[in-house]
This record gives structure tokens, C-alpha cells and sequence, in this order.
């Protein structure tokens, strides 16, 4: 009986480690961000400080409902926005943080402005300009809308 029990809680414990978490923006939103120069752009760009409860979601299974934008014609580079096109971080609306970079293991049919729930692993990245601050590795979309 002591055995099943703790088989039991075993089986319970692996099942919330390996399982995904819904994450929403207000989730993201927990990042500040202070001006950093980078000497091999010679420009500043916007660094991230990601706070605690940012910090305890890296490297795990994350799902996260936003609006798929292609701004890649070559269908390489795939973003997951809080808001459409039209209105997403590069037009000047809201911040790094309303968006993440979605690195797929194979092409995307999604079209732009489609909501869609993203699961992927989540890296938070700090350092490298030429990436998102959020990105989700080895993604797979489901197509809400």
C-alpha cells in the first residue's frame, strides 16, 4: 500500500514538471527596462531586467494566446504579438514585451493576425539585440481564431 502511494505521488509530481503553463502578457509585462549601449552597433537599445516571477518561467513548457505575424517573406522569422499587425511593438505600440520570437521546428501556415495559442519552451533573453527578449524554442501552434 505504501508503495502505490508513493508511485502514486511520483507519477503526480512528474506530471505538473512536464506539463505546460498558461502564461499571459500581464505575466510578461513583468520586466523592466533601463537604456543599455552596445559598442558593436554603437547604438542603444532597450536592456531587460526580467523580474522573479519572469525569471521562474525559463526553461519551461509555456503557452501563450496572441496574434501570429510572418514578417519574414522567406517564412523564416515568426512572431507572436499581444496585438495585430497593425497595432504590434514595431509600430510603435506597447513595448519589447508584447512580443515574442517563435523559433518553429518546421514552416508555419498560420497567416498573419490569426490568434493562435503558441506552446513552446521559453528563453529569456537579455544580451542579444538581434533576438527578441522573449522566444519560445520548438513551438507548435494550435489555431484559435
Amino acid at each position: 500500500m505504501k508503495n502505490k502511494i508513493l508511485i502514486i505521488l511520483l507519477l503526480l509530481s512528474c506530471s505538473v514538471c512536464f506539463s505546460q503553463q498558461k502564461v499571459t502578457w500581464e505575466d510578461l509585462a513583468q520586466v523592466k527596462f533601463s537604456e543599455k549601449f552596445f559598442p558593436a552597433y554603437g547604438e542603444s537599445f532597450l536592456y531587460p531586467k526580467f523580474l522573479p516571477s519572469v525569471q521562474a518561467l525559463e526553461g519551461k513548457q509555456i503557452t501563450v494566446t496572441g496574434y501570429f505575424l510572418n514578417i519574414d517573406p522567406k517564412g523564416e522569422l515568426y512572431i507572436l504579438s499581444k496585438g495585430p499587425m497593425s497595432s504590434c511593438f514595431f509600430c510603435g505600440v506597447g513595448g519589447p514585451e508584447t512580443a515574442i520570437e517563435l523559433q518553429f521546428t518546421s514552416k508555419q501556415t498560420f497567416k498573419t493576425d490569426a490568434i493562435v495559442a503558441i506552446t513552446g519552451t521559453l528563453k529569456l533573453n537579455a544580451d542579444d539585440v538581434e533576438h527578441f527578449n522573449y522566444i519560445l524554442t520548438e513551438c507548435k501552434g494550435q489555431l484559435i481564431n
